[in-house]
């Protein structure tokens, strides 16, 4: 049987004739590099670090700025670490003793010592009241402007009025997020209940108080159900807050994130599924050299340059308390985007 052999063409297909490209042979790299760092700037301007210390704390400093970093590391820094770590440390054994032969609340997962009464109760809010606002005194902040904001009447429009049994304290104060700072005015003002990563619970010193400040723990990795049942959580303590006023009282960053304060992300909704009054905060760190906010900084260099700053400046603004409509009730979303258009309105005009 004869077999006929199929001539293989191996000649290669011809290439379709290439795009002309029509830009410069030779462009500059750095107008490249400019170009893509100007468009990096304009999606994350929210994280952006406009200070002397530049992108992520590692711009190019003036020799001034060298200099006196050299000298408050070795004079200032040394001090204000001492100190600290003694404040915190103090603090703990506090904890420690109010919270000897007492059975924490709630389960394991969610243990927390904040629903103590009496004397022991007094004395872990009042001293972490005042060691929280003494270490914002070793951190720089010798003096912190407050300004309240009073409702106007005539500016509340909403379909139905606040009904009288509605009244009453907010069961979780709505704040923008700017940096790890935050934590400790809060604490210093209010002493409330934060959302924390689980892990933070089993730290030295700081886990028995964040227990005693009655944190709320999280697994941040986890997008299922324990995300689920923490929100249930929140939820119910938001709505005990409110009710009962001798229940600690909820604080929620509803950015999710720290931002360099310039810019408010959009709120998440979880915060405002209990359908309770809230008392949104805004908090402002105004700078000259480096600014406090905890952006796209590393948080040892923020760490160490915010120990090497002299003086720190914090603003915070206080607006009315903020009862949602029957409108809002039904719409979390829309109660949590009315509250943040509140609150931005207020962050351009200061």
């Amino acid at each position: 049987m004869e077999s006929e052999l199929q001539e293989i063409n191996l000649k290669p297909p011809k290439q379709p004739d290439p795009i002309p490209d029509d830009r410069p042979l030779l462009k500059s790299v750095t107008t490249i590099f400019a170009s893509d760092t100007d468009e990096l700037e304009k999606k994350f301007a929210a994280y952006v670090r406009r200070d002397v210390y530049g992108t992520m704390g590692r711009g190019e400093l003036p020799t001034k700025e060298k200099v006196l970093l050299g000298v408050a590391l070795v004079t200032l820094v040394p001090v204000r670490v001492v100190a600290a770590m003694t404040i915190l440390l103090l603090y703990y054994l506090i904890c420690k003793f109010c919270t000897l032969c007492s059975v924490p609340n709630r389960e394991d997962e969610q243990e927390d010592y904040a629903h103590m009464v009496g004397w022991r109760r007094i004395v872990v809010v009042q001293c972490g009241k005042a060691l929280a606002r003494l270490m914002l005194f070793i951190l720089g902040f010798y003096w912190i402007r407050h300004s309240y904001r009073v409702e106007n009447p005539t500016s509340n429009e909403k379909e139905n009025k606040v009904k009288p049994e509605e009244m009453g304290r907010p069961g979780v104060i709505i704040s923008n997020h700017v940096s790890y700072l935050d934590i400790l005015y809060h604490t210093s003002c209010s002493f409330p209940s934060f959302v924390a990563k689980r892990s933070v619970a089993k730290l030295p010193l700081v886990g028995l108080i964040s227990k005693c400040l009655g944190c709320i723990y999280v697994q941040r990795e986890s997008k299922t159900s324990d995300f689920k049942g923490v929100s249930a959580v929140v939820t119910e303590r938001i709505r005990e807050a409110h009710r009962n006023t001798s229940a600690p009282v909820m604080m929620l960053f509803p950015e999710g994130t720290t931002t360099n304060g310039e810019y408010l992300l959009p709120f998440k909704s979880g915060g405002f599924l209990a359908n309770a009054p809230v008392l949104p905060v805004i908090l402002n760190y105004h700078y000259q050299r480096f600014s406090p906010a905890w952006d796209s900084i590393s948080g040892v260099r923020h760490v160490i340059f915010l120990l090497c700053q002299f003086v720190n400046y914090m603003e915070v603004t206080e607006l009315p308390t903020y009862y949602p409509s029957q409108q809002e009730k039904d719409n979390p979303k829309l109660y949590a985007n009315n509250v943040r258009t509140l609150m931005a309105s207020e962050y351009k005009g200061q």
